[in-house]
């Protein structure tokens, strides 16, 4: 059971790059709960995949020399989550009908940004990915969704606020 928590189902051993690979399931899956209703699912499913990576993943790395294994994506869904609900949430309460067709940019951004900054990993990111710990594995993960979620609100508020305007004038 750890071993399907950790690896989201098996999507870790997905090869190259499986944690783009645990990101775009976290994405499918935020899509397909908007478009069947249930928007409120997403951050709902970042606070779950967030208790159980950090009760699953000290369990997998125990005793292992490796401490940040890369079949190890719950972190990557976890915060992948997190970045998607700040964009998710908003036009929720607005009513769009489709995130797949209508608001498309709502999850291509926040996948993009988290991936550029779990793998840039800059500042809070980096510092919690150094502390080689299982909580680090979740923390530098959760850190980039947070800033994967701030920086798409501000660049959608900056489009539909001050460029699209501009274009349209």
């Amino acid at each position: 059971m750890i071993g399907a928590i950790v690896t989201f189902g098996g999507i870790g051993h997905l090869r190259p790059a499986p944690g783009t690979w645990g990101s775009l399931a976290a994405v499918a899956l935020a899509v397909l709960a908007y478009e069947a209703g249930a928007a409120l699912l997403v951050p709902l499913g970042a606070v779950l995949a967030t208790v159980l990576g950090f009760w699953a993943v000290p369990r997998a790395i125990a005793g292992q020399q490796d401490q940040d294994p890369s079949e190890i994506v719950i972190d990557e869904v976890a915060g992948q989550l997190l970045a998607l609900s700040f964009t998710v949430l908003p036009l929720w309460r607005h009513g769009v009908d489709s995130l797949f067709l209508g608001a498309w940019p709502a999850w291509v951004m926040p996948f993009v940004l988290f991936r550029l900054f779990d793998i840039w990993k800059p500042w809070l990111v980096g510092r919690a990915d150094r502390r080689g710990d299982a909580a680090g594995v979740m923390l530098d993960d959760l850190w980039a969704g947070l800033f994967a979620g701030i920086s798409s609100v501000i660049l959608a508020g900056l489009y539909h606020g001050a460029l699209q305007p501009w274009l349209n004038g």
